[in-house]
């Protein structure tokens, strides 16, 4: 588990990073986020993990870490618009309740001794739901279904956070430190960066503060 923090941590220092590197460059945010370059930044994460997952076992121990890495810098460039909008006290706050609420769920998660699993159908409806609906207001733009999304989509990766951390210990204690062990420790990084990435971003609806409105 140490080790999949800690590449999930790495992860996000990589989006952190280039994140803060588009936002504060205008000859990077500016050819990007206005012009129709932004729809390859806003889908690009989503094509990449569609991707991830349907060449994972066809990948080597190597091959898989560096496509974490590189997800993460494709994430990165999405989440630089986050930078532009929202001022830098609600992002650290949002930040900061996000990080709260996901270490909980995992350490309840990896703790607890109910078997999560049967959650599993369920939640994965709830992401399908919530992804999908996401995609459908990036044109709908409404302020009501947005809302909507963000209460149901905190309440599944919240969820999936838990889920995801015991089934990460229910791999490790299956395959061990084996080369496929190792792999699916990447995907468990992956899977809980996502979560805590996700919750964030939709937290953002109710505690983010846009410069205009500072």
């Amino acid at each position: 588990m140490l080790g999949i923090y800690r590449n999930m941590s790495l992860a996000l220092l990589v989006s952190a990073s280039v994140a803060w590197l588009v936002a504060s460059t205008p000859a990077l945010y500016q050819p990007i986020f206005g012009t129709p370059l932004k729809w390859v930044a806003i889908l690009a994460p989503l094509a990449f993990v569609l991707v991830f997952s349907f060449r994972f076992e066809k990948m080597t121990l190597a091959g898989a870490r560096i496509a974490l890495f590189a997800f993460a810098g494709v994430m990165g460039i999405s989440l630089a618009s986050i930078l532009l909008v929202f001022t830098g006290a609600s992002i650290v706050m949002t930040l900061l309740v996000a990080a709260i609420t996901f270490f909980a769920m995992s350490l309840w998660g990896y703790t607890t001794r109910a078997d999560l699993t049967r959650y599993s159908t369920f939640l994965i409806m709830g992401l399908v739901g919530v992804v999908l609906a996401s995609l459908a207001n990036l044109f709908l733009q409404s302020g009501t279904l947005q809302l909507i999304v963000s209460i149901i989509g905190v309440l599944v990766f919240t969820g999936l956070t838990a889920w995801d951390t015991q089934r990460a210990k229910n791999d490790y204690l299956t395959y061990g430190a084996t080369d496929h062990g190792e792999k699916l420790a990447v995907m468990s990084a992956l899977s809980l960066y996502l979560n805590l990435v996700n919750i964030f971003q939709l937290l953002l609806t109710f505690f983010g503060q846009r410069v205009e409105e500072a």
